[in-house]
């Protein structure tokens, strides 16, 4: 009994860390202009109109629906259909993009609070740390993560 204990101790250890470690939320983007639900039906009440590309934090999912967290903390329901998987980001504050990821880099654009980035090959892991590389109508670069939103 005690040498089985001694096994099991362990591993339940390592299993309750597990649960414990922060997962990074999934983030998806909207495909398409959609309508965002306060609750997971097409009679639920609409509350706006999510724009394209607009980034949205995966809480959970319900059938056909997903319930979702915005920018501003507001949780709402959009159907699955309506989720795609390109990648944007919002920037939270003014968003300086540099030429290159550094804070001396010359200067592409900065971008106001909720102007939509799009995340520049995001699983290719070619940003420095703190860094992400987007692209926007007036040019491509890089920008510190902690001016945006959604990744």
């Amino acid at each position: 009994m005690r040498r089985s204990a001694a096994v099991v101790a362990p591993l339940v250890a390592a299993a309750l860390c597990a649960l414990a470690a922060p997962a990074r939320a999934e983030v998806r983007g909207v495909a398409a202009p959609a309508v965002l639900y306060d609750g997971p039906s097409k009679q639920a009440r609409k509350l706006f109109a999510a724009p394209r590309g607009m980034p949205l934090e995966v809480i959970s999912t319900l059938g056909q629906w997903v319930k979702v967290r915005d920018v501003a903390g507001d949780v709402v329901w959009i159907e699955r259909a309506d989720l795609g998987e390109r990648r944007s980001v919002v920037t939270a504050a003014l968003a300086t993009v540099r030429r290159e990821p550094q804070d001396a880099a010359a200067v592409v654009l900065q971008a106001d609070r909720g102007v939509l980035l799009d995340l520049v090959d995001p699983a290719a892991g070619e940003s420095p740390a703190g860094w992400v590389r987007v692209r926007h109508r007036d040019g491509t670069g890089f920008v510190r993560a902690t001016e945006v939103w959604g990744l």
